[in-house]
């Protein structure tokens, strides 16, 4: 009982302030300043490639969870032409995967600080309860970056990022950025226009992160299908860090939980 009281009093506070630490570290990897700070964020450029092809070529400058600049370059395979695009100079994209990831982290973070530095645990409930409001958030904000959105091609045919270009983006060529895992992604599809005489069951796509050639879809009176895919990466370094805060957090909970409950069940302390 004596351990037991130990663990409330002394060791749970110790591995709260050990994640308050944790995750303010990630917060800061997310490189956006705290209300009021009125500091700038740093500005990252990142060419874009993949590796044995040169169709796809980009340079792309991100600010904390926007992207401010985009300059890309496509080769197109029938005629081997040079199409050249780039952000125009008064827009910018925000990535909302970036900007929600990092919302649940503070918000983990107001969850491990919300208390008087004084404060008692009384129960093992108490814990765990906490332990596992904060594993919530940290496990949006991992699954924020780790997995993508899932959209239809007319879904990315009507998004905001196709007015963002100069020159204005041919009526034949769709773009999608994202983030995954540590990656920021960009991907390109080159649509062939579908005829009213095409004898093709027309079938159009579902929803997903990466729509494959022959995917089909309709947008304004037209019908269309993807004939080629582009997707190029890059690495964010510290997307990378940040992930790693995450993985290191959740493991720490985990380990305090596992604590807690050997010791309610040792001791007949019931949680529920």
């Amino acid at each position: 009982e004596e351990e037991f009281k130990w663990l409330l009093q002394e060791e749970v506070h110790a591995v709260l302030r050990q994640l308050q630490d944790i995750l303010k570290e990630a917060s800061h990897r997310f490189a956006l300043p705290t209300s009021g700070s009125g500091g700038a964020v740093k500005q990252e450029n990142f060419v874009l490639s993949t590796s044995g092809t040169d169709q796809v070529k980009g340079v792309m400058t991100l600010q904390g969870d926007a992207l401010c600049q985009a300059d890309v370059n496509l080769k197109m395979p029938r005629n081997n032409q040079l199409l050249h695009f780039a952000f125009r100079e008064d827009k910018q994209w925000k990535l909302q995967q970036i900007q929600d990831a990092r919302n649940h982290v503070n918000q983990a973070i107001y969850l491990l600080m919300n208390r008087d530095v004084n404060y008692q645990f009384k129960t093992g409930l108490e814990v765990l309860k906490l332990m596992d409001a904060v594993m919530l958030q940290l496990s949006r904000a991992r699954n924020r970056l780790t997995t993508p959105a899932t959209l239809t091609l007319p879904e990315i045919a009507s998004s905001g990022l196709t007015k963002m270009f100069t020159p204005t983006l041919p009526p034949d060529i769709l773009v999608n950025f994202y983030i995954n895992l540590n990656k920021l992604c960009l991907t390109i599809y080159q649509l062939h226009m579908l005829q009213p005489s095409t004898m093709k069951n027309f079938k159009p796509a579902g929803g997903s992160v990466l729509h494959n050639p022959g995917a089909m879809f309709e947008f304004g009176s037209q019908r269309y299908e993807v004939s080629h895919v582009h997707k190029v990466e890059c690495v964010v370094p510290w997307l990378n860090d940040a992930l790693v805060f995450f993985t290191v957090s959740l493991q720490l909970c985990q380990q305090l939980k596992d604590k807690i409950s050997v010791f309610s069940s040792y001791w007949n302390y019931r949680p529920y």
